[in-house]
């Protein structure tokens, strides 16, 4: 299965034969976006046009195959921005009519799910998954991973886990992306030294929804109350507290959804997966009430095309119908679709 990944800044292709791993080469115009703290979409496309041929060559040579070994194609047909994704899915589509495979478009989430077979081999039960990432905070209930349908227990209502930890580091005078810096930095602090609020855990609030604008607004304010006040302001205490805030609702909920919906795996995927303390207390916590946690290795954690390749896989696994060569990329595809489906 070759995998194409193109949904914001990463140029990902992925080569895997069953759930066994071939090839991960990954483009990233990342640094192309840091001067203006955030992923420019214009900018991400062009680079998108410019990795895909070298990437693709780069991950056949590393997969020690050609393009006439592969037998079907995936391609993450959206969610994501709308410019990226039109690039991967326009090299997927030429791929498959050239070579004669079926193509399918899956989406980008459940990818970030599939992705974990190639770390911890087949799950053949229902799970739950707790997706973070830039754009999304999600959790789903996952019948089968590569099954065509998904259910949405929860998601966040304003500005998901990636993008407040982009937006805390920013505050703090932080690189772009934010997240890894915050998770070295908070090793240095005290994530008690501060008591953060825990948006959306009042008990009128829905079970498993996700809010972090109001816990990024509360870091500004107490960042801006120490300036002020001409007090030195102790970053390493407030990247700490600020990511055992995150890292505490999003794992508290959960282990509580996979409680409720009586399954024993919780998989973690997207990019905020990758935080070493959201890893450390999801371990603790589902260790706790008796939950098996699979979490891929960083490196699969980030967008990449060996996720995209996983999921196409499966899809093929169960006889899913691919979808058509006429499939749209689409910016805002629902997290319950895992295919575009073709005509049955």
């Amino acid at each position: 299965m070759l995998g194409f990944e193109t949904s914001c800044d990463e140029t990902g292709i992925g080569l895997v034969r069953g759930t066994t791993l071939l090839a991960d080469a990954i483009a990233s115009s990342v640094d192309e976006h840091a001067r203006f703290g955030g992923v420019v979409p214009e900018v991400a496309s062009r680079a998108h046009l410019q990795a895909m041929v070298p990437t693709l060559r780069r991950a056949f040579e590393t997969a020690g195959v050609t393009a006439h070994d592969v037998d079907a194609v995936a391609v993450t047909a959206g969610p994501g921005l709308a410019g990226a994704l039109l690039v991967g899915v326009a090299a997927a589509k030429a791929f498959a009519l050239a070579l004669g495979k079926p193509l399918y478009g899956v989406n980008h989430l459940s990818a970030h799910v599939a992705v974990d077979l190639l770390e911890h081999g087949p799950l053949d039960e229902p799970c739950v998954a707790l997706l973070v990432s830039g754009g999304h905070s999600s959790l789903l209930l996952v019948p089968q991973v590569g099954g065509e349908r998904v259910t949405e227990l929860g998601a966040t209502v304003d500005d998901a886990a990636g993008e407040a930890f982009d937006k805390v580091a920013r505050l703090l005078g932080l690189p772009f992306p934010g997240g890894p810096p915050i998770d070295r930095l908070a090793r240095e602090g005290d994530p008690a030294a501060i008591g953060f609020p825990r948006g959306m855990t009042a008990a009128h609030d829905p079970a498993f929804a996700f809010s972090f604008s109001g816990l990024k607004t509360a870091v500004a304010r107490w960042v801006e109350a120490r300036q002020r006040a001409g007090e030195a302001v102790p970053t390493a205490d407030v990247a700490a507290s600020f990511q055992e805030a995150v890292v505490d609702v999003l794992t508290a909920k959960a282990v509580r959804a996979a409680r409720e919906q009586g399954v024993g795996y919780l998989i973690i995927g997207g990019g905020v997966a990758a935080n070493s303390r959201l890893r450390a207390v999801a371990e603790q916590r589902c260790e706790a009430a008796g939950i098996r946690l699979r979490v891929p290795r960083p490196g699969l954690c980030t967008d990449n095309g060996a996720m995209v390749a996983a999921l196409g896989a499966q899809l093929v696994r169960h006889g899913a119908t691919p979808s058509p060569l006429d499939l749209p990329a689409d910016s805002a595809m629902p997290i319950t679709d895992v295919l575009v489906a073709g005509v049955r």
